[in-house]
């Protein structure tokens, strides 16, 4: 399907499962598509091993099927998790356990795999993309800087690429950018044009 153009004024309907405001935000970027945010309370599970990239897929798939059972249509489910030495982590709980995966994430390179998945009543669509990113030297100051604001706690891996307090500590991004802060657009765009 070709993407829709102004011309045609040809929009498509559907729903984020996301409870994430910087998701809702990044969707808006495709121009020709209208969607309603409605939070998915499909249950996570925890990390047991194997295919970190199968288990963020696995967790939007989860959130997509979720919500479509709630709200029909078109729903995309996405799911961001960050990885280093084979562990895989989440959204810390307390300053005290996001200190630790800063100390963890600082003076090397992660990655980070956004799953997501679109669906409807009669087909499945899912994919994934990678991004890396590489981190300055443990900088203690800014980290606790960054702890007090409250950023981490909603974010997978503890901290969010757009926030500005972060940037000093940046070093290289090797990928997409809309990726690391929680869905990759340009390929979740490409996904669409053949599904919808």
């Amino acid at each position: 399907m070709p993407a829709p153009t102004r011309k045609t004024l040809k929009y498509y309907d559907v729903t984020l499962a996301s409870a994430s405001p910087r998701r809702a935000a990044l969707i808006r970027n495709i121009p020709w598509l209208r969607a309603t945010v409605f939070p998915s309370v499909a249950e996570e599970y925890a990390f047991a091993g194997g295919d970190v990239a199968a288990y963020a897929v696995a967790l939007a798939r989860r959130k997509a099927q979720d919500v479509f059972k709630k709200r029909g249509g078109v729903v995309i489910g996405a799911d961001t998790v960050v990885t280093v030495d084979g562990q895989v982590l989440g959204k810390p709980t307390d300053a005290a356990a996001a200190e630790r995966m800063f100390r963890l994430l600082c003076g090397r390179t992660h990655a980070v795999i956004t799953g997501y998945c679109v669906c409807d009543a009669t087909k499945t669509a899912e994919n994934y993309v990678i991004t890396h990113v590489t981190f300055g030297a443990y900088e203690s100051e800014l980290v606790q800087a960054y702890i007090r604001t409250g950023a981490p706690f909603d974010k997978a891996g503890g901290y969010g690429l757009q926030d500005e307090l972060l940037a000093p500590l940046i070093q290289k991004v090797e990928g997409d950018r809309d990726n690391v802060i929680g869905l990759p657009i340009e390929a979740l765009k490409k996904t669409l044009e053949e599904f919808l």
